[in-house]
């Protein structure tokens, strides 16, 4: 069956030159946005509860824009004005360069890895006499602390915010040919929304082994997967998957 509409569960890309906008184009086909899930913040009341003193920690490790997002909301609410010393350990560049909503970036201590968690150990490893925070959502993946425990650092994780089920109810009647997912709770979000859903000839599309293993287990048959060697991100994914369909005679 030939593809016409593509569901993507996330928040419609901000950047104009997007390769999802390039596929439209490209493929005439209809893509539609819509975050399965969404974040929201815990209090600082929370924060306290689980015996967090921000003024204890000399270095905090921030995994998303999130994290840094969230970490100066509490910060502001528990009224820490976060000293000029503080070290910064980034997951990425990307969240590096979102860092510079807060602070001045030159003169702070950033370190940067370059895209998973055990690419920033030998950076946190380096700084080792730090006394690490890991603000972080409630879904935290789980080699994380291993490899922080591992290092035998001074870190404590907190919970600065949660992922969320949205409501989709609006979407009850609506088919689409690709439902594109990127985390198990956005296979969450689908069934607590929809627990009859019948996947019929909707194709499913998802990002990374651990969504792999939550749409299994929810007994969806996977028909585009990515990351590839041939295909490394989603946008290469579905373009080589709508051309094999689109084309045939």
């Amino acid at each position: 069956m030939k593809v016409k509409t593509i569901l993507v569960s996330q928040p419609e890309p901000k950047i104009e030159n997007s390769p999802y906008f390039e596929l439209i184009e490209k493929q005439k086909v209809k893509i539609d946005f819509r975050p399965f899930i969404h974040v929201e913040g815990v209090s600082g009341k929370d924060v306290r509860a689980q015996k967090v003193d921000l003024a204890k920690y000399t270095a905090v490790i921030l995994t998303s824009r999130n994290s840094v997002d969230h970490y100066f909301r509490i910060a502001e609410e528990l009224r820490f004005k976060v000293p000029d010393s503080m070290k910064y350990f980034c997951l990425s560049e990307a969240v590096a360069y979102y860092l510079q909503k807060y602070v001045v970036y030159r003169k702070r201590k950033i370190y940067v890895g370059k895209r998973t968690f055990s690419e920033l150990t030998p950076l946190i490893k380096k700084y080792k006499n730090e006394k690490f925070l890991l603000p972080s959502s409630d879904k935290l993946k789980p080699e994380v602390p291993e490899i922080l425990n591992d290092l035998k650092v001074d870190w404590k994780e907190a919970t600065f915010y949660k992922t969320v089920i949205s409501d989709l109810s609006d979407l009850r009647d609506v088919y689409y040919d690709i439902l594109v997912f990127f985390s198990p709770s956005g296979i969450q979000s689908l069934f607590e929304n929809f627990p009859d859903f019948e996947q019929k000839d909707t194709r499913i599309a998802v990002f990374g082994n651990t969504t792999v293993k939550a749409a299994g287990e929810q007994g969806l048959r996977v028909d585009i997967q990515a990351p590839t060697p041939e295909t490394p991100s989603m946008t290469m994914a579905l373009e080589k998957y709508i051309k094999e369909v689109n084309n045939k005679k």
